[in-house]
């Protein structure tokens, strides 16, 4: 952590975790865990729960962190989403505590367990169907109703579980069930299923068991069996801690962990469910998991977020019990905050017109000197080439304009970023479109580094020289979303940004297609773009991260004060 995460007030975790070292109750060191289920990529609110888990083992002498997949789930759970997951963690810069755990590891051990309870009067095999499971469970004001199966003999429960292990029923022809209260106010306590039958080839243990056992029943029992000392979850789990306890109490395991629950990380402009993720997916409205515009790790990663930036987000954050919901502001200032210290600066035009300096000679060139970084001259200089036909962007030219337009205008003067000042003289069109398609202009060679005699330029616009400067495709990433909190839309997909892609190609300097080139950079005037993974095969194709100030800001208040 850094110094500044750690001069942060301490948190109501720490405050517990304080008290428990204090009182005797946590003497061999802090053990926490990070426990994804592997049914998809990880997302921008997963990485508030990786900083908070890996982040309190290390402000601990001795303590540690593990990763564990809860992986019950055969049917939805893949080899793939195992390693993207192992690299998402290492990329945001956590090492684990020994080996990568799975709870189907403990298979085994979570079966003797269950015989246990059986054995104790606790669980019993229930052959109902799963439409009469629920139908029996009550409503939040009804109890539920007991099962027929509930008082059967341990012995016939016993030997049905060991014909369920066994491969002797079909898939949902009976369940094991805990035994515990169908009256009880809390639904998760009204019986709950522990294990199910579904005949799935599972990643790690193939086709050894066709019975799996439940999240609720694994979790507590695999967090035990590892010494998890403090089990950090989001707050959707406060209802399942009596069920957790319960679990532990009547098992005989190694330790009892203590579940603390948090708020979980909402993020405006976007959603973080997995099921609505991996629709997104499935209905090719994003291109992977992996698109810059998707809160995946993996998205934001090639969007050109770096591991420092979503550790500073999240220590913005904080940790509370009280749930929020994120401006994506927040997000985006975090990794601006980032990247304007050590980005280095370049000139990009995405959108290019042709400027001729027709007092320039024809086929000279000019070095010219720009530093890489305004306010840093350890990270040193660049030679960027000036010659007779440059680009400058579309918006920086007006035949027209008020005084308030500080760039080029027909017969105005501007000067070049760390060049000289230019007039331009002639506006060239195209006959039939009437669009301006090259701007004729003098450049006054006396005015490098110094001001024009007697005339007063303001403005100052980037290019890139046509002739040495290489082509390069610009993907625009924008928010995902129209509104800020689309799950709650009838269809979340009805609100997808139509803009929230837009691909332009332009021209950037020659230095950029150099091997060992940086991956980040601050097009000047532009935004924050890294190189992405496409430049392999397709050219240079860079994605915007974020842009040099939030332009939602002032879309919306544009739209407030027109309704």
């Amino acid at each position: 952590m850094s110094e500044t995460e750690r001069e942060r007030p301490k948190h109501f975790i720490q405050h517990i975790i304080d008290h428990d070292i204090a009182t005797g109750t946590c003497v061999d060191g802090v053990v926490t865990r990070f426990p994804p289920e592997p049914n998809g990529f990880l997302h921008i609110g997963h990485a508030k729960s990786i900083c908070l888990n890996f982040g309190i083992a290390e402000l601990y002498p001795g303590g540690v962190c593990h990763l564990r997949f809860d992986d019950t789930n055969p049917a939805k759970e893949e080899a793939v989403y195992v390693d993207a997951i192992e690299r998402d963690v290492a990329w945001l810069g956590y090492q684990w505590h020994g080996p990568v755990r799975y709870a189907s590891a403990y298979f085994p051990q979570l079966y003797a367990l269950a015989e246990q309870l059986i054995e104790q009067g606790c669980a019993y095999v229930d052959e109902s169907t799963a439409e009469q499971i629920r139908a029996h469970r009550g409503t939040l004001t009804e109890p539920g109703t007991d099962s027929p199966y509930r008082d059967r003999p341990v012995a016939e429960s016993l030997e049905r579980f060991r014909q369920m292990r066994d491969g002797a029923f079909e898939d949902g022809q009976m369940v094991l069930r805990a035994k515990i209260d169908m009256a009880s106010p809390n639904l998760n306590l009204r019986d709950p299923v522990m294990y199910r039958i579904r005949r799935a080839k599972h990643h790690q243990t193939g086709e050894q068991w066709c019975i799996y056992p439940m999240y609720d029943y694994a979790h507590c029992v695999s967090d035990a069996i590892e010494g998890i000392t403090h089990s950090l979850c989001t707050l959707e789990f406060e209802d399942h801690r009596p069920l957790y306890d319960w679990y532990l109490d009547h098992l005989d395991v190694r330790c009892h962990p203590q579940q603390i629950e948090f708020a979980r990380l909402e993020l405006q402009y976007t959603v973080t469910s997995k099921r609505r993720l991996q629709q997104l997916v499935d209905e090719g409205l994003v291109q992977g998991w992996d698109d810059p515009r998707m809160p995946t790790l993996a998205g934001l990663r090639r969007r050109g977020y770096t591991p420092s930036a979503i550790r500073l987000f999240c220590d913005r954050i904080g940790v509370s019990k009280a749930n929020n919901s994120v401006e994506m502001e927040l997000l985006e200032s975090s990794v601006r905050d980032d990247l304007d210290p050590r980005a280095p600066r370049r000139m990009a035009v995405l959108d290019p017109l042709k400027v001729v300096l027709t007092n320039f000679p024809e086929g000279q060139v000019e070095p010219l000197s720009a530093p890489n970084h305004p306010q840093h001259e350890a990270l040193g200089s660049r030679t960027v080439p000036l010659t007779r036909e440059l680009y400058i962007e579309r918006d920086d030219f007006r035949e027209s304009a008020n005084k308030k337009f500080k760039r080029l205008v027909a017969g105005g003067e501007v000067r070049l970023r760390y060049g000289h000042v230019i007039r331009c003289n002639e506006v060239v069109k195209d006959p039939a479109s009437g669009k301006v398609t090259e701007l004729r202009c003098t450049y006054d060679p006396n005015t490098l580094g110094r001001a024009p005699e007697g005339r007063n330029v303001k403005g100052v616009i980037h290019w890139v020289s046509a002739a040495a400067g290489l082509r390069a495709e610009f993907r625009l990433y924008d928010r995902l979303f129209t509104v800020a909190n689309p799950a709650a839309e009838a269809d979340f997909r009805a609100a997808l940004n139509p803009d929230s892609l837009r691909i332009c190609h332009g021209f950037v300097e020659p230095e950029l297609g150099k091997a060992g080139a940086r991956d980040s950079y601050q097009f000047e005037r532009t935004g924050y773009f890294c190189l992405d993974a496409d430049s392999v095969s397709a050219g240079l194709v860079f994605n915007r991260t974020v842009g040099l100030r939030d332009s939602w800001v002032k879309v919306e208040r544009k739209l407030e004060a027109a309704g």
